[in-house]
């Protein structure tokens, strides 16, 4: 059985919280033709953010070597552009073509979707199988910025996992990362309640 090392606001096996979004063209998107035959990773992201940097081009050479297993990379970004424009969806495509991601990167303006998941930090991993269930929601692996060179080992084997009917992994360690930019008004009332794992938010000052 899993070892539940945060208190994740959905639960393994939920089923994922629908999704309307643009792009940053414009266009829009919905979960239903966004989802892999096999799965679906939904990374909650942005541009600014260390934890993000460190990762984005492993993130791009990871989603294709999934997208040819049948599971679909979407990214999401879900900060306030107010008082980050580094995180503008012009910059979001800026930094979409700069790190190759050929995946859907979409803008959350209203923040609705980062609250359905439950996102706490950039980036902030979610997998579902086929069927739109939970499987995973933890790191990328143990690498962060300036300690180690990017691998994805965790959500790798958490994939393989889902695709071959196993288990998810015995030990799950959330993400770490930046923390969600909200917008004044918009902060979850569960974000300030303790319910909060400070792993996912050990970045929390970027």
């Amino acid at each position: 059985m899993s070892e539940v090392r945060t208190t994740f606001r959905l639960k393994p096996g939920g089923p994922a919280p629908d999704l309307t979004l643009p792009d940053f063209n414009g266009a829009m998107h919905l979960l239903r033709d966004l989802k892999g035959p096999r799965g679906t990773l939904i990374a909650f992201v942005c541009n600014h953010c260390p934890y993000v940097i460190h990762l984005a081009k492993e993130m791009a050479d990871f989603a294709e070597e999934i997208r040819a297993k049948g599971v679909n990379t979407v990214a999401i970004s879900s900060n306030d552009v107010e008082n980050y424009p580094q995180d503008s969806p012009q910059k979001m495509k800026e930094f979409a073509a700069e790190y190759g991601w050929g995946f859907p990167y979409l803008y959350d303006e209203a923040q609705e979707v980062a609250l359905a998941y439950g996102a706490a930090c950039t980036p902030d991993f979610f997998l579902f199988d086929g069927e739109g269930k939970l499987f995973y929601t933890g790191q990328f692996d143990d690498t962060r910025p300036n300690s180690g060179t990017p691998h994805g080992k965790d959500l790798s084997e958490a994939v393989e996992r889902m695709i071959h009917g196993d288990t998810p992994p015995a030990t799950i360690y959330p993400s770490s990362g930046c923390n969600i930019k909200w917008k004044a008004g918009v902060k979850p009332d569960w974000w300030d309640s303790g319910n909060n794992d400070e792993s996912r938010l050990s970045g929390h000052g970027s």
